[in-house]
């Protein structure tokens, strides 16, 4: 038995088999340097340090950009000098400058009522009838003071904590337009037409809870497929509010600047027969702006800056244009196939445009 042990000093050596240390047991392998496990493998090591090096990051990206920015600066300097391009800055920054604080404000008080205001309170706070309950829903949206984007997931949790569906939709989509943020824009961005602020709150009010009566005679329920859960459950406060303001800002500012491009653009490129021909026919200008609004998905707290630029459209016109876009347009069409499904979305999102367009057209001819 005592032939079999081997020395201690043996035992040491055969436990670093392959790696060179011999019998001392106070040498310990270097790292890698065994060919089946160490890190110095070029099958392994090296290949992933490749990989990784050919990868573009953001700070790379945006050193390439001011790179190329630098170099060609003087032809950019000479485009931007332009009279076109002057004018293309000019209308964008106005319409930027004019949206941004009001965007940023919806957006913290829109993350701030999701957090401290639970969606059971609006169903305590409704009536149990459904056709007295659409209204209530309908005025409910003036407490929303968000864009678009806050309504959608705010009405998904009403459906799922037994709220009727036709009261829901009418708060869906109400409080992108009847909210004091938006409204206040509007009437920022029309300082001398006042009786447009009073004409978008008609006209949405009207449109939102002739919708939800609507759905309310006509809606199936296999038409409508709520979440079952909310976007932000399982989070902090503290989580869902800096989450809803990060996902709004990115959302609505991104669309800001897409429609103030957009605005800029049509001022500055268009040729000036085409804005009059549009503009001097009063169903052309309506169909023109409705589904310009439908189109460039701008938030409701900075779509009135954009319509306030489009100087050579009527009033009624431009009313079709902030009725439409808070209640109906891409992003939001995404948002609703997204939230209740796509069936709903596509017979919600005509009907709600149709109902739009003649809501505007109605109100206008009675306040504009």
């Amino acid at each position: 038995m005592t032939e079999d042990v081997p020395p201690p000093g043996e035992r040491t050596g055969g436990a670093g088999t392959g790696t060179g240390t011999g019998t001392d047991p106070g040498t310990r392998p270097g790292p890698g340097s065994d060919p089946g496990t160490g890190g110095a493998d070029p099958g392994t090591g090296t290949g992933a340090g490749a990989g990784a090096g050919t990868r573009l990051s953001s700070p790379l990206v945006l050193t390439l950009v001011l790179l190329l920015a630098v170099l060609a600066q003087a032809p950019i300097r000479g485009a931007l000098g332009t009279p076109v391009m002057q004018s293309w800055t000019t209308v964008f920054v106005a319409v930027t400058v004019q949206a941004l604080p009001f965007l940023v404000l919806g957006v913290l008080l829109s993350a701030a009522i999701a957090v401290f205001v639970p969606p059971a309170f609006f169903a305590r706070a409704l009536p149990g009838r459904t056709a007295l309950a659409v209204p209530v829903a309908g005025l409910a949206g003036a407490v929303l003071p968000g864009c678009e984007c806050a309504s959608v997931p705010v009405a998904g949790a009403l459906v799922r904590r037994g709220v009727t569906p036709a009261a829901a939709l009418a708060f869906l989509l109400s409080a992108p337009a009847i909210n004091p943020i938006v409204l206040t824009a509007t009437a920022v961005a029309f300082p001398n037409n006042p009786e447009m602020v009073l004409a978008r709150f008609a006209a949405s009010l009207l449109v939102a809870c002739a919708m939800g009566w609507l759905w309310q005679r006509l809606g199936r329920a296999d038409w409508l497929r709520p979440p079952a859960h909310g976007a932000h459950e399982g989070e902090t406060r503290a989580e869902t509010f800096w989450n809803s303001v990060r996902h709004d800002t990115m959302h609505a500012g991104g669309f800001l600047v897409v429609g103030a491009m957009a605005a800029a653009t049509l001022k500055a490129v268009a040729p000036a027969e085409w804005l009059r021909t549009a503009a001097g026919d009063p169903f052309l200008a309506v169909l023109a702006l409705a589904v310009l609004a439908v189109v460039l998905s701008i938030c409701s707290e900075a779509d009135a800056f954009v319509a306030a630029s489009l100087t050579d459209f009527s009033p009624t016109a431009k009313l079709v244009f902030l009725v439409v876009g808070p209640m109906i347009d891409l992003k939001l069409f995404a948002m609703q196939a997204g939230t209740f499904g796509r069936g709903f979305a596509l017979r919600f999102a005509p009907a709600t445009f149709a109902l739009a367009v003649t809501g505007a057209l109605v109100t206008g001819a009675v306040l504009l």
